[in-house]
């Protein structure tokens, strides 16, 4: 069977970003507003007054201190509450593709490729700004690579999705190098009004190159030994907007048709099924726990991700086998165990193995199991 290598990562980080005290002053000033406003209802009983945030709070909550966005101003803008993103003509390249494409030039210039490698590309992430044209067939365009592309959307398991899809295409022979790519502008699907869900979220945009192995042409590339990919419905975590709310005028602008979730119900239910799926896996594959040097896992949650590990290893995990960056970058869906991935693979040694898994909204669960070549 092909062997197949991840062989470079790109990272596309917005110019702006917004701290926890910044956006619990805007989000405040939203709360005092309302309350002032609805404060004969609230005194009636009519009507709940809303409470407060506090950066200890979204500390405590979820080990976030700041997020990337592609815009700021409107954000933090009581009277708003959400980014201001202009409307491009379709002459002009979306902004999804075009921050997918900067990831993709930067993934491709690590693994030592050009765009006349590229034979696929893949867009998995949270949500795509349109239905069609794909996001991908524009990256394409955009890159000037051959081949097909395509989206995908399994919410935050996008990237690990698309890495097993690309291995796929890969063993198969439809392709010989493929871009995985996740442009996840989450600011536009967050209600910044909402107390228990505000400070999630980020944007960025990470690629991937996977290619056959016997292609690879740098050193320190990762032959992916594993893939396994779960799902579980649940509407635990869900997004009713699409297509067909205008069908029903009573539904436009409701808060289901923004993200929403049952924390408490998810960490309670997913964590469990990720550590089993990468205890099961990893002895699937003949691998001792002890031979797991590194976690790269879905940065949604910190306390999640330590109680994962925990689990798998039997043991509280060190900042070195289970790196964190969501204190930076908040929770970028897909894209976030690929940023971890990105930043913290260079000391692994050559035969040590690593696993990349992603869990999210569906439920979904993706674990992709590498080893430095």
């Amino acid at each position: 069977m092909q062997e197949v290598v991840i062989s470079g990562t790109g990272l596309y980080t917005p110019s702006e970003s917004v701290s926890n005290e910044e956006l619990v002053i805007a989000f405040n000033e939203y709360v005092r507003r309302y309350n002032e406003r609805n404060a004969a209802s609230i005194a009636a009983g009519e009507v709940t007054a809303l409470a407060e945030s506090s950066p200890e709070f979204i500390q405590k909550a979820s080990g976030i201190e700041s997020r990337y966005v592609m815009n700021k101003s409107g954000v933090i803008d009581p009277d708003r509450m959400y980014p201001f993103i202009a409307e491009r003509s379709d002459d002009e390249i979306g902004i999804q593709a075009e921050i997918g494409a900067d990831a993709c030039r930067q993934a491709l210039a690590r693994a030592g490729k050009t765009v006349d490698d590229v034979d696929a590309i893949i867009v998995a992430c949270s949500n795509m700004q349109r239905a069609y044209p794909a996001v991908a067939i524009e990256i394409q365009q955009a890159l000037g690579c051959g081949g097909y592309a395509y989206d995908m959307n399994v919410a935050c398991s996008s990237a690990t999705f698309g890495i097993q899809a690309a291995a796929d295409a890969i063993r198969s022979g439809s392709a010989t190098c493929v871009l995985v790519v996740n442009p996840e502008i989450t600011s536009g699907h967050l209600e910044f009004r909402d107390r228990d869900c505000h400070f999630i979220f980020g944007d960025v945009a990470t690629a991937i190159v996977i290619e056959a192995k016997k292609t690879c042409t740098v050193n320190g590339a990762f032959e992916v030994i594993g893939t396994r990919l779960q799902t579980k419905f649940s509407n635990a975590i869900r997004n009713n907007f699409g297509f067909l709310n205008r069908c029903d005028e009573s539904g436009v602008g409701a808060r289901d048709k923004l993200f929403r979730q049952e924390g408490r119900k998810v960490f309670k239910e997913v964590c469990p099924m990720v550590a089993d799926q990468i205890l099961s896996h990893s002895q699937d594959l003949g691998l001792s726990v002890e031979q797991i040097k590194r976690f790269w896992l879905h940065q949604a949650n910190l306390s999640m991700n330590e109680l994962i590990s925990r689990r798998v290893l039997g043991r509280d995990a060190t900042k070195e086998e289970a790196p964190v960056i969501l204190n930076e970058f908040a929770n970028t869906s897909s894209a976030g165990s690929v940023i971890a991935f990105h930043k913290y693979h260079e000391d692994l040694q050559p035969g040590q193995v690593g696993v990349m898994c992603s869990f999210g909204a569906g439920y979904s669960i993706g674990s992709v199991f590498v080893k430095r070549c």
